[in-house]
């Protein structure tokens, strides 16, 4: 059985979890990818578009827990982002992926 991964309370605990643990021996089925934003904001975007789509928006980004200002943003940069073949089977948009065979319909 795989041990609880430790909670620090101190950046020095946390230094030493991390410099002395084997993290194979705790259950890290709980984490999640966390993305940290470093590239400064320094452009300006306004757009005008349907309350509806708005408001759809906002909903999701709650869902995903975020604000919806970054859901929008990590929205276009997926959408810019080189194909990969390990994203397009991931998106389901390689020919005969579960995910594009469920999105065709019978």
């Amino acid at each position: 059985m795989k041990r609880r991964l430790p909670a620090p309370r101190t950046d020095a605990a946390a230094a030493r979890v991390i410099a002395d643990a084997d993290l194979g021996r705790y259950d890290l089925s709980a984490m999640t990818p966390v993305r940290f934003e470093f590239a400064p904001k320094e452009a300006r975007v306004n757009m005008r578009m349907p309350g509806e789509l708005l408001g759809a928006v906002k909903a999701a980004a709650q869902e995903a827990r975020m604000p919806y200002q970054r859901f929008i943003r990590l929205t276009l940069e997926r959408a810019v982002a080189p194909r990969t073949p390990a994203r397009e089977r991931a998106e389901g948009t390689v020919p005969g992926s579960p995910k594009s065979r469920a999105r065709a319909g019978p």
